[in-house]
């Protein structure tokens, strides 16, 4: 699966559909019963990973568009910055 760190470098520069499909690969690759427990362990690892990446993505999607601010007729009149806690 390669080294680690390189493995969460590479996450953090994914993008939330970019990680979608490397979940799904890793599912495909569980589900199928040709990997070896060493490799299933490493996929299962890269999979958790990768499914706490797309929720971080998602959730930073939510923040953003709950910062929406509107005029006085209640249309979208741009964004306020993201409060990151």
């Amino acid at each position: 699966m390669g080294d680690t760190a390189d493995n969460n470098t590479d996450l953090e520069a994914m993008s939330f559909e970019q990680a979608m499909g490397a979940l799904e690969q890793v599912v495909a690759k569980l589900e199928s019963g040709n990997a070896s427990l060493e490799q299933s362990i490493e996929l299962y690892t890269r999979g958790t990973a990768l499914k706490a990446h797309c929720e971080a993505k998602l959730k930073d999607a939510q923040a953003k568009i709950e910062k929406i601010t509107l005029d006085s007729s209640g249309n979208a009149a741009g964004t306020a910055p993201l409060d990151v806690e």
